[in-house]
């Protein structure tokens, strides 16, 4: 099989079948990522006996002639954009939810453990918990341990799925040994405690891949390229597949007839270690091991997780692996091949590494992109170019504010943008300082707004006055939130900080009038010297030198509190994080959440849940938890909550000019998600 480049899309779910069968919405959806250039589209889990083994009634089926029509529309339209199709074949085993929900056992090598930390659901919010015990239905899963007559019966069922897809005119199969499915499962120690065949060695646990692969190649003969999905290690508990098990697999699934390896890596514990597999956070988390593989087989490897275009030039440039696979990346840009290949990286819309696209998956919904608002409906692309151009007037050079502007401008308006600061990205620009691919956001938005020609004025005030004299047609207010002081004695103490005042502080601009006079020096020397324009440089420095006291306390641990926490604790603060609820990283989706935390936690930051502040006094904060009034040392306060959805502005302008919107946190606090999609609904709508 050759594909036109080595960028892959990899399998990930998105619920837009039914009952089995591959639909309009699927079909838009991957020809969106296949005429962006990607040279290989794979698609998500399809199942081979549907809807046995199946997690969703909404991803694809295989095991009926009833579905070849709808793989057959896909590969025609994928091969029409020049691309090439896989399609994954999956049982998955441990996780078959309509197994449960249909009242079958799930297929499994052996009992499974329990898992042996859970403590991340104290982070779920009664509404998500909600939302993930609705889709079970208040089942609880069975269990059967495979007999010989199952595995045989399973063999067979794979075997026939790759036939159908061959009689569609797909160009490949993807078998899934990974991500605790049914044949990783089998694969690894933890999973398999098995004394047969199929169990113990090594080579009896890959067995029953190694079967799969020969009864598929004996079916598909050369017509399919057949590729295997393999953990290059397993994480979060012990006994799990070490990468050099997962070498020794390769080679004997390279023996059985695979065509290419594809490298991912499996949490086996998805509430503790999602973002080490199959999602890691880490850019490049799993090219050591595909090295480790690529080095021992002589068949392709394909490297995923987190591959972003920089890494995976070096890394197919120094023979590490043959092709990258870009999922998350590609669901927020689908156009990101054919921008690299006009020589245009700067327009590669990035990921954010936010997860809010597979926490959908948690509820068997349609992944959301926070930065990619056509995800899930590619109809809504491209822009309506306008047939009545206006002025439009933008308030605020944060998130929203550049992405009205920006898409605004593309369908045609006249885009003025104000903003009273500086520089570019509100508070953007500083959780860049926390979150490092933030910043690769607003890059993105500073470059798209000036290839756009947006005039954009900062250091600008915006008032009624200034507003009128532009005589904009449409004003959109993008001020962002409002964050107050705590209404607690000391709270308007010199050493109590919101948001806005440690912005000041560390970046020497806005209002710095509430910062001790040493405090504002050091801010101007920062400014003066370009420190404080360049983030990755604050973050460096402030390793080393930060001009605030030992002992910090963070009041609020929502999304913003306990990035900070984190950030504080790296750089050899004492951090005590005070939270008056019971969940922390609200709204952050749930992996991203849970992962923070534990981080947060491994810095030494030290937690106190339902924790309400009673005053703060100049050398700490005293609080209650129940009935225990306790007490944190703090040379420091920062205050991350009391946020709050305001737009004075836009009240101000209400009759001065005819049409006003607001977007983002100025409307609902949201963040950028909430940024970004308020700002695409307000724009494409003039």
């Amino acid at each position: 099989m050759t594909v036109p480049n080595r960028v892959v899309l990899p399998a990930m779910d998105m619920n837009l079948s039914h009952d089995g069968e591959i639909e309009s919405g699927d079909i838009d959806h991957f020809v969106a990522r296949s005429a962006g250039g990607t040279g290989l589209i794979i698609t998500g889990c399809c199942a081979v006996a549907y809807p046995v083994g199946c997690t969703s009634r909404k991803e694809p089926g295989l095991s009926e002639d009833r579905f070849i029509p709808g793989i057959k529309a896909l590969a025609d339209a994928v091969h029409a954009t020049g691309s090439k199709l896989c399609v994954q074949m999956t049982h998955h085993g441990k996780v078959a939810r309509i197994d449960t929900l249909d009242g079958r056992p799930q297929l499994v090598p052996s009992m499974p453990k329990p898992p042996s930390d859970m403590s991340a659901m104290a982070d779920c919010t009664p509404e998500e918990l909600g939302k993930m015990g609705a889709i079970n239905e208040g089942k609880k899963a069975t269990y059967h341990e495979a007999t010989k007559e199952d595995l045989d019966w399973l063999v067979r069922m794979f075997a026939e799925a790759a036939g159908r897809v061959k009689a569609a005119g797909g160009d490949a199969v993807e078998i899934h040994c990974a991500h605790n499915y049914v044949l990783g499962a089998f694969l690894s120690r933890y999973t398999n405690q098995r004394s047969d065949e199929y169990g113990g060695s090594l080579a009896n646990r890959a067995r029953l891949t190694c079967e799969v692969i020969r009864a598929v190649e004996a079916e598909v003969g050369d017509s399919l390229a057949v590729i295997v999905r393999l953990a290059g290690q397993e994480y979060g508990e012990t006994d799990g597949l070490t990468v050099d098990e997962a070498v020794a697999a390769a080679k004997m699934f390279e023996e059985a007839g695979a065509d290419a390896i594809h490298v991912t890596g499996t949490a086996l514990n998805a509430f503790a270690n999602f973002t080490d597999g199959p999602l890691p956070d880490k850019v490049g988390f799993y090219t050591d091991n595909a090295t480790r593989i690529k080095q021992a087989i002589s068949i392709p490897v394909i490297t995923v997780g987190r591959m972003l275009p920089d890494v995976s030039e070096k890394m197919i440039a120094e023979g590490r692996t043959d092709f990258a696979a870009m999922g998350r990346q590609l669901l927020a840009d689908p156009d990101l091949v054919n921008k690299l290949e006009a020589g245009t990286p700067e327009r590669v819309r990035p990921c954010i590494n936010c997860y809010v696209c597979v926490q959908e998956n948690f509820w068997d919904e349609t992944p959301l992109c926070a930065v990619n608002p056509a995800l899930g409906d590619e109809t809504l692309l491209p822009f309506v170019r306008t047939a009545t151009p206006k002025h439009v007037v933008v308030v605020g050079a944060g998130p929203g504010g550049l992405e009205v502007a920006r898409v605004a401008t593309e369908r045609g308006h006249r885009v003025t943008v104000v903003d009273k600061a500086d520089r570019l990205g509100g508070t953007l620009w500083f959780s860049s300082l926390t979150t490092p691919d933030n910043g690769r956001l607003l890059k993105w938005l500073e470059s798209e707004t000036s290839r756009l020609g947006v005039d954009i004025r900062l250091n600008t005030e915006a008032t009624v006055a200034s507003i009128k004299a532009l005589d904009a047609d449409v004003v959109v207010v993008a001020t962002g939130a409002v964050r107050e002081r705590p209404s607690v004695p000391g709270g308007d103490l010199p050493h109590v900080h919101t948001g806005d005042t440690l912005r000041a502080l560390m970046t020497g601009a806005g209002d710095t009038s509430q910062v001790p006079p040493f405090l504002r020096t050091m801010a101007k020397l920062g400014k003066l010297s370009g420190i404080t324009k360049r983030p990755a440089l604050i973050r460096a420095v402030t390793r080393k030198f930060l001009p605030m006291g030992k002992n910090v306390v963070v009041v609020g641990g929502s999304l913003v509190g306990l990035e900070l926490a984190e950030f504080l604790a790296e750089r050899g603060r004492n951090v005590t994080l005070l939270e008056e609820g019971q969940q922390l990283g609200v709204p952050m989706a749930m992996p991203r959440r849970w992962t923070a935390v534990r981080h947060a936690k491994e810095h030494g930051v030290v937690i106190h849940r339902n924790a309400t502040v009673q005053r703060i006094t100049k050398d700490h904060v005293e609080f209650r938890v129940g009935d225990q009034t306790l007490t944190a040392p703090a040379a420091m306060v920062v205050v991350a909550s009391g946020v709050s959805a305001q737009a004075p502005l836009a009240e101000a302008l209400a009759g001065v000019v005819a049409d006003v919107q607001v977007v983002g946190d100025a409307v609902s606090v949201d963040y950028i998600e909430g940024a970004i999609h308020t700002a695409w609904k307000v724009a494409t709508a003039l």
